[in-house]
Protein backbone atom coordinates (compact mmCIF):
# COMPACT_ATOMS: atom_id res chain seq x y z
CA UNK A 1 0.00 0.00 0.00
CA UNK A 2 1.29 3.47 -0.92
CA UNK A 3 2.31 5.60 2.05
CA UNK A 4 1.37 9.25 1.60
CA UNK A 5 -0.02 12.03 3.77
CA UNK A 6 -3.44 13.58 3.16
CA UNK A 7 -1.73 16.81 2.10
CA UNK A 8 0.40 14.98 -0.45
CA UNK A 9 -2.65 13.24 -1.92
CA UNK A 10 -4.46 16.58 -2.11
CA UNK A 11 -1.54 18.14 -3.97
CA UNK A 12 -1.39 15.18 -6.38
CA UNK A 13 -5.04 15.84 -7.18
CA UNK A 14 -4.24 19.50 -7.87
CA UNK A 15 -1.24 18.55 -10.03
CA UNK A 16 -3.49 16.31 -12.08
CA UNK A 17 -5.97 19.14 -12.59
CA UNK A 18 -3.19 21.43 -13.84
CA UNK A 19 -1.69 18.71 -16.04
CA UNK A 20 -5.10 17.88 -17.54
CA UNK A 21 -5.47 21.52 -18.56
CA UNK A 22 -1.94 21.52 -19.99
CA UNK A 23 -2.65 18.40 -22.03
CA UNK A 24 -5.86 19.94 -23.38
CA UNK A 25 -3.81 22.95 -24.56
CA UNK A 26 -1.23 20.74 -26.24
CA UNK A 27 1.51 21.34 -23.68
CA UNK A 28 3.86 18.35 -23.74
CA UNK A 29 6.23 19.07 -20.85
CA UNK A 30 6.26 21.08 -17.66
CA UNK A 31 8.91 21.93 -15.05
CA UNK A 32 8.57 21.52 -11.31
CA UNK A 33 8.92 25.27 -10.78
CA UNK A 34 5.95 25.88 -13.10
CA UNK A 35 3.74 23.53 -11.06
CA UNK A 36 5.09 25.11 -7.88
CA UNK A 37 4.31 28.63 -9.01
CA UNK A 38 0.70 27.73 -9.81
CA UNK A 39 0.15 26.25 -6.34
CA UNK A 40 2.35 28.78 -4.52
CA UNK A 41 4.62 26.09 -3.09
CA UNK A 42 8.29 25.26 -3.65
CA UNK A 43 9.71 23.28 -6.55
CA UNK A 44 11.36 21.03 -3.97
CA UNK A 45 7.94 20.17 -2.58
CA UNK A 46 6.68 19.33 -6.06
CA UNK A 47 9.62 17.01 -6.73
CA UNK A 48 9.19 15.36 -3.34
CA UNK A 49 5.48 14.76 -4.01
CA UNK A 50 6.10 13.28 -7.44
CA UNK A 51 8.65 10.87 -6.02
CA UNK A 52 5.65 9.30 -4.24
CA UNK A 53 4.28 8.22 -7.62
CA UNK A 54 7.74 7.05 -8.70
CA UNK A 55 8.12 9.73 -11.35
CA UNK A 56 11.14 11.92 -12.05
CA UNK A 57 11.66 14.62 -14.63
CA UNK A 58 14.56 15.72 -16.76
CA UNK A 59 16.54 18.86 -15.85
CA UNK A 60 16.43 19.84 -19.52
CA UNK A 61 12.91 18.83 -20.53
CA UNK A 62 10.99 18.78 -17.26
CA UNK A 63 8.14 16.30 -16.79
CA UNK A 64 6.33 14.63 -19.66
CA UNK A 65 2.74 15.82 -19.14
CA UNK A 66 0.91 12.74 -20.46
CA UNK A 67 3.21 10.27 -18.71
CA UNK A 68 2.97 12.14 -15.41
CA UNK A 69 -0.81 12.28 -15.70
CA UNK A 70 -0.85 8.52 -16.13
CA UNK A 71 1.38 7.93 -13.12
CA UNK A 72 -0.68 10.17 -10.84
CA UNK A 73 -3.93 8.55 -12.01
CA UNK A 74 -2.53 5.10 -11.28
CA UNK A 75 -1.93 6.17 -7.68
CA UNK A 76 -5.13 8.17 -7.09
CA UNK A 77 -7.71 6.14 -8.98
CA UNK A 78 -9.38 2.87 -8.20
CA UNK A 79 -9.60 0.40 -11.08
CA UNK A 80 -13.00 0.86 -12.65
CA UNK A 81 -13.55 4.18 -10.89
CA UNK A 82 -14.53 5.09 -7.33
CA UNK A 83 -18.17 4.45 -6.51
CA UNK A 84 -19.57 6.95 -4.00
CA UNK A 85 -22.77 7.16 -1.95
CA UNK A 86 -24.47 10.42 -1.09
CA UNK A 87 -26.61 10.65 2.04
CA UNK A 88 -28.96 13.61 2.36
CA UNK A 89 -30.72 14.82 -0.78
CA UNK A 90 -31.61 18.33 0.31
CA UNK A 91 -30.51 21.46 -1.55
CA UNK A 92 -26.80 20.87 -0.98
CA UNK A 93 -27.04 17.16 -1.75
CA UNK A 94 -28.85 17.86 -5.02
CA UNK A 95 -26.28 20.45 -6.02
CA UNK A 96 -23.50 17.91 -5.43
CA UNK A 97 -25.35 15.26 -7.44
CA UNK A 98 -25.76 17.72 -10.31
CA UNK A 99 -22.10 18.72 -10.17
CA UNK A 100 -20.71 15.19 -10.29
CA UNK A 101 -23.10 13.82 -12.92
CA UNK A 102 -20.81 12.64 -15.72
CA UNK A 103 -18.09 15.15 -14.83
CA UNK A 104 -15.34 12.83 -13.53
CA UNK A 105 -14.59 9.43 -15.03
CA UNK A 106 -12.86 8.30 -11.84
CA UNK A 107 -15.55 9.49 -9.39
CA UNK A 108 -19.11 8.26 -9.73
CA UNK A 109 -21.91 9.03 -7.30
CA UNK A 110 -23.58 5.64 -7.68
CA UNK A 111 -26.28 5.83 -4.99
CA UNK A 112 -28.22 8.46 -3.06
CA UNK A 113 -30.14 8.04 0.20
CA UNK A 114 -32.52 10.11 2.28
CA UNK A 115 -34.75 9.44 5.27
CA UNK A 116 -37.68 11.46 3.82
CA UNK A 117 -40.29 9.00 2.48
CA UNK A 118 -41.49 11.64 0.02
CA UNK A 119 -38.17 11.34 -1.82
CA UNK A 120 -37.97 7.55 -1.98
CA UNK A 121 -38.17 6.29 -5.54
CA UNK A 122 -37.82 9.75 -7.07
CA UNK A 123 -35.29 10.23 -9.88
CA UNK A 124 -33.00 13.17 -9.12
CA UNK A 125 -30.07 13.97 -11.40
CA UNK A 126 -30.07 10.45 -12.79
CA UNK A 127 -30.28 8.59 -9.47
CA UNK A 128 -33.26 6.92 -7.82
CA UNK A 129 -33.35 8.04 -4.19
CA UNK A 130 -33.17 5.09 -1.78
CA UNK A 131 -34.39 4.79 1.82
CA UNK A 132 -31.75 4.47 4.54
CA UNK A 133 -32.98 0.93 5.22
CA UNK A 134 -31.33 -0.13 1.93
CA UNK A 135 -27.97 1.46 2.74
CA UNK A 136 -26.05 -1.72 3.63
CA UNK A 137 -27.52 -3.68 0.72
CA UNK A 138 -26.74 -1.04 -1.91
CA UNK A 139 -23.28 -0.26 -0.54
CA UNK A 140 -22.30 -3.94 -0.63
CA UNK A 141 -23.78 -4.53 -4.08
CA UNK A 142 -21.92 -1.60 -5.62
CA UNK A 143 -18.59 -1.95 -3.82
CA UNK A 144 -18.94 1.47 -2.23
CA UNK A 145 -16.41 2.51 0.42
CA UNK A 146 -16.76 6.30 0.23
CA UNK A 147 -19.69 8.54 1.15
CA UNK A 148 -20.66 12.20 1.02
CA UNK A 149 -22.67 13.32 4.04
CA UNK A 150 -25.03 16.28 3.55
CA UNK A 151 -27.50 15.85 6.41
CA UNK A 152 -28.43 18.35 9.17
CA UNK A 153 -25.95 18.59 12.04
CA UNK A 154 -28.51 17.12 14.43
CA UNK A 155 -28.60 13.89 12.39
CA UNK A 156 -24.97 13.64 11.34
CA UNK A 157 -23.51 11.51 14.16
CA UNK A 158 -26.30 8.93 13.95
CA UNK A 159 -26.02 8.74 10.16
CA UNK A 160 -22.23 8.45 10.17
CA UNK A 161 -22.54 5.47 12.51
CA UNK A 162 -24.96 3.87 10.03
CA UNK A 163 -22.49 4.47 7.23
CA UNK A 164 -19.67 2.81 9.15
CA UNK A 165 -21.84 -0.22 9.96
CA UNK A 166 -22.68 -0.48 6.26
CA UNK A 167 -18.98 -0.73 5.37
CA UNK A 168 -18.11 2.86 4.49
CA UNK A 169 -14.45 3.69 5.22
CA UNK A 170 -14.14 7.30 4.02
CA UNK A 171 -16.56 10.19 4.56
CA UNK A 172 -16.69 13.72 3.18
CA UNK A 173 -18.81 15.53 5.77
CA UNK A 174 -20.62 18.82 5.18
CA UNK A 175 -22.28 18.97 8.60
CA UNK A 176 -20.65 21.80 10.62
CA UNK A 177 -19.45 19.74 13.57
CA UNK A 178 -16.76 17.28 14.58
CA UNK A 179 -17.98 13.70 14.22
CA UNK A 180 -16.73 10.80 16.34
CA UNK A 181 -15.43 7.93 14.23
CA UNK A 182 -13.11 4.93 14.81
CA UNK A 183 -9.44 5.32 13.96
CA UNK A 184 -9.72 3.24 10.79
CA UNK A 185 -12.27 5.64 9.26
CA UNK A 186 -11.00 8.61 7.25
CA UNK A 187 -13.26 11.66 7.55
CA UNK A 188 -12.86 15.13 6.11
CA UNK A 189 -15.22 17.93 7.17
CA UNK A 190 -16.03 20.88 4.93
CA UNK A 191 -17.43 23.72 7.06
CA UNK A 192 -18.71 26.15 4.42
CA UNK A 193 -19.54 28.92 6.90
CA UNK A 194 -16.05 28.75 8.44
CA UNK A 195 -14.45 28.84 4.99
CA UNK A 196 -16.57 31.83 3.99
CA UNK A 197 -15.72 33.69 7.19
CA UNK A 198 -12.03 33.06 6.49
CA UNK A 199 -12.35 34.31 2.91
CA UNK A 200 -14.28 37.38 4.09
CA UNK A 201 -11.59 38.17 6.67
CA UNK A 202 -8.76 38.04 4.14
CA UNK A 203 -10.84 39.93 1.58
CA UNK A 204 -10.66 42.87 3.97
CA UNK A 205 -6.87 42.71 4.16
CA UNK A 206 -4.47 44.49 1.81
CA UNK A 207 -2.57 41.28 1.02
CA UNK A 208 -5.55 39.18 -0.06
CA UNK A 209 -4.58 36.56 -2.66
CA UNK A 210 -5.64 33.13 -3.86
CA UNK A 211 -4.21 30.30 -1.81
CA UNK A 212 -4.51 26.59 -2.56
CA UNK A 213 -5.00 24.55 0.58
CA UNK A 214 -3.02 21.37 -0.01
Amino acid sequence: MLSASAKTVARLSLYRRILTDCAARGVRSIYSHELAQTLQITATQVRRDLMVVGFSGSPNKGYDVEALLGSISTVLDRAGGEQVALVGVGNLGRAILSYFQGRYANLNVAAAFDQDPALHGRLIHGLTIQPMTKLSEVVAANGIYTAILTVPASEAQRVVEELIRAGIRGILNFAPLTLRVPEHIYIRTVDIAMKLETVAFFARQDAAREVYEA
